[in-house]
């Protein structure tokens, strides 16, 4: 495989470097939690070799509150990514074909495309709402698909695809005998999915999710994927023994001991994360050169300057950055127009987020042609 770095990892704020921006709009998650906060037990911890598929009593806690799942159908992995890049290179060759909505996070396009697989986009737009169109899946099935590859909520632009439209998909990969890998990173965070986890609907089904983004975790690198395919987890078991063996048994100690309280901080992360978003709300409405679809889950959106405005989006960034010390996610890091942006407000706080999009405002201001 010829890897290449990604946009949105080269040019992220960890490599930035976090004293760098002053105002962080550009993150995808909610704000980090800090060891302290945690009240951790771990001074009788032995830092051996974990089991493979990672802890059982954090597996069983995953699960515990979806029916036809056990531990059983949890495999822990480094982060989401590490599940991403498992799942897709366990089934997919150069001679496979798959289907992929577009715009995703880079992760879920760039891994197939360094693997070879040709790919079939589901492209979403603005006009419509970023609504996916479940026909166009159907009607992109080749001979050699294997996977189709969705997000919900959606990164970037906080779509949520309908209980309906997911049993429509579902029932599309059981007749054509093709995996359905669901991204639902988001699944917990803010609004919350209002709707079962995925992979408790079909055996066809491969769920992902990691404690980073709705949790504030990143740092513990903790993620998994759930599946009730007996066949395929066993290959995605060889496949994390390969790459990695097993995850940090500190990491996934630290994971069992934070979901176990993790209601606790749930309640107080998405009621910030509201707050925040009646602050984006009000500040979309008042600012009349860019316009936004709402999101309906996770937290970010995806926003984009109104058609015809005459602006230099290059200058815009560098004025953002160098003049205001401000941060968004560009459109290209999505393979999108840098019209667009993915605006993050569940990291920040109250002051930092009002401070960051008057920023933007005084940045388009100055980007005028």
């Amino acid at each position: 495989m010829l890897y290449k770095r990604m946009p949105i990892e080269k040019e992220s704020p960890e490599e930035i470097g976090y004293g760098n921006i002053h105002y962080n709009l550009s993150e995808s998650s909610v704000t980090d939690i800090t060891v302290g906060e945690l009240n951790l037990s771990i001074n009788d911890l032995t830092l051996e070799y974990t089991g493979h598929r990672g802890k059982p009593a954090l597996r069983e806690l995953i699960v515990q509150d979806f029916i036809n799942l056990d531990k059983e159908n949890v495999l822990l992995t480094n982060g989401a990514a590490g599940a991403l890049f498992i799942i897709n290179s366990s089934l997919l060759t150069a001679d496979d074909h798959l289907i992929v909505v577009r715009p995703n996070y880079a992760t879920n396009i760039e891994v197939p495309s360094t693997i070879g697989c040709s790919i079939s986009f589901i492209d979403l737009h603005f006009e419509t709402e970023w609504k996916l169109d479940v026909q166009q899946i159907e009607a992109a099935i080749q001979p050699n698909t294997k996977l189709i590859s969705i997000t919900t909520p959606h990164n970037p632009t906080g779509m949520l695809i309908s209980e309906a439209a997911i049993d429509e998909i579902i029932l599309i990969a059981e007749r054509h005998n093709i995996h359905l890998l669901l991204d639902e990173t988001y699944r917990d965070a803010c609004f919350k999915t209002p709707y079962p986890l995925a992979a408790t609907k079909s055996n066809k089904v491969i769920t992902v999710s990691s404690l980073s983004k709705a949790f504030g975790l990143p740092g513990l690198r903790i993620g998994w994927l759930i599946t009730q395919d007996e066949v395929m987890m066993e290959r995605f078991l060889a496949a994390k023994e390969m790459i990695y063996i097993s995850n940090s048994v500190l990491d996934e100690e630290v994971a069992y001991q934070f979901y176990l309280q993790k209601e606790k901080f749930a309640t107080e992360i998405n009621k910030k994360c509201l707050q925040n978003f009646e602050i984006l709300k009000e500040w979309l409405q008042k600012e009349s050169r860019m316009e936004c679809i709402l999101p309906e889950g996770g937290v970010v959106c995806f926003a984009r300057f109104k058609n015809k405005l005459p602006i230099d989006t290059n200058k815009f960034y560098d004025v953002l950055m160098s003049a205001y010390h401000t941060m968004v996610g560009p459109g290209h890091w999505f393979s999108m127009p840098d019209t667009y942006m993915r605006i993050g407000f569940g990291w920040t706080n109250e002051l930092v987020l009002q401070q960051g999009l008057q920023n933007i405002s005084a940045a388009i201001d100055a980007s005028l042609l």
